[in-house]
């Protein structure tokens, strides 16, 4: 046998033959390929292209390439009137609505300097932690499906169920609900919404310890997490990270608490961050049981503002909201606490328009996202897709 050469991370030999024709061998298990991941693949949660560099079934870089789902949400936002801009935030994080209309419209009462009925405030919250718990039920099921377990995508998809019929009994609507309005909200609840409300409390606090249960004890779904796509804390730190990604590397930081916004000061509530025992703190599984953590305390957060929420009889929910909304020339960021994570907006205003001079999202999964290169450097081709599913993206906001 006789080598004839090398090439960067391979190998090659020629072997004679008797008939002057030779085999030509590479030593392919240490030679650096590219391989694409997408756009269209099933386990990319999106239209996502991943360009991965392996050497073997080795990872040495995950590159993300996006633009497969721009649809211009800030230039939109600079052509229509402030109330106008809230169905296009709906359409970012297509799958927490709320939160993102919460989130728009903290910044836009920032420059108008409005103040919000109390009523008002317990209605946002309520609506805005359903659609947290919907959110990760979503996160939960479509992981476990794509990691192989198909039991708690359908547990997940049942339950979520229960709170879209909610949902679309209050706004009318069951995924982009326009309902959260600057100033205020479109309707007050319906009469025995809170009845429904706590029933549903009762009813999912023990299939959220079930659904917990079922998958932290698959042998098979802890083996696939576990220890895989690390992140310290400091780089997450670093990154920009905020969200379950962050508190899954044991950051207890939650704009709910840190921020104090709106009536959450007044409620008891966790922040939820991994202890290490079920987990390697930083890895995928931690990521998981975070969000797995937090809708338990959504839950409670549910329940006391049901009980603490003011009746008020004749109650206008759109009472606050200006018949004309052309804010003091400014610049303002607000803020909020997504199910992924810090949803804020940056938003200028010249005081002449009824439009944002400009109106700048920052998304929290494109800034997840940004550190596919860290999560990946050194994992095996089929735990990119234990790591894209840990991250939870939503690509209408990462290409916005």
């Amino acid at each position: 046998m006789q080598e004839l050469g090398k090439a960067e991370h391979s190998s090659v030999r020629v072997t004679p033959k008797g008939d002057n024709r030779v085999i030509i061998e590479k030593d392919i298990s240490s030679e650096e390929m590219i391989l694409n991941m997408g756009p269209q693949h099933p386990s990319t949660h999106g239209v996502l292209r991943l360009e991965c560099k392996t050497d073997g079934e080795v990872v040495i870089e995950a590159e993300p390439y996006l633009g497969y789902l721009h649809r211009c949400f800030e230039k939109h936002a600079e052509m229509v009137d402030y109330p106008g801009v809230v169905p296009f935030v709906d359409r970012m994080d297509y799958l927490a609505s709320m939160n993102s209309d919460f989130a728009f419209c903290i910044a836009v009462e920032k420059l108008l300097d409005v103040e919000i009925p109390r009523r008002v405030e317990f209605i946002r919250v309520i609506v805005s932690e359903f659609n947290r718990i919907a959110s990760h039920l979503v996160a939960i099921g479509t992981y476990a499906i794509d990691l192989g377990a198909f039991t708690p995508f359908l547990f997940c998809f049942r339950d979520r169920e229960h709170i879209l019929n909610l949902l679309e009994w209050t706004s009318g609507a069951r995924m982009l609900y326009n309902y959260i309005l600057i100033g205020g909200v479109a309707y007050d609840f319906p009469e025995g919404f809170k009845e429904r409300a706590l029933e549903f409390v009762k009813y999912f606090r023990p299939k959220a310890l079930e659904l917990q249960k079922l998958l932290t004890e698959n042998e098979i779904f802890v083996k696939r997490t576990k220890g895989i796509g690390m992140m310290p804390a400091d780089v997450a730190i670093n990154y920009g990270w905020s969200g379950p990604m962050l508190r899954g590397s044991g950051v207890e930081w939650d704009l709910r608490k840190e921020d104090a916004y709106s009536i959450y000061p007044e409620l008891d509530f966790k922040v939820c961050v991994p202890d290490g025992r079920f987990s390697d703190i930083g890895d995928c599984l931690s990521r998981h049981l975070v969000r797995a953590m937090e809708m338990e305390e959504s839950l409670n957060i549910i329940e006391q503002s049901l009980e603490m929420m003011p009746e008020e009889d004749g109650f206008d929910p759109r009472a606050a909201i200006p018949k004309r909304i052309r804010p003091k020339a400014g610049e303002v960021y607000g803020r909020a606490e997504n199910p992924r994570g810090e949803l804020g907006f940056y938003i200028q205003s010249d005081g002449k328009s009824t439009s944002p001079l400009r109106c700048k999202a920052r998304s929290s999964c494109f800034v997840n996202l940004s550190a596919m290169k860290e999560l990946s450097l050194g994992q095996l081709i089929p735990d990119l897709v234990s790591i894209i599913g840990s991250i939870d993206i939503v690509l209408g906001e990462v290409d916005r």
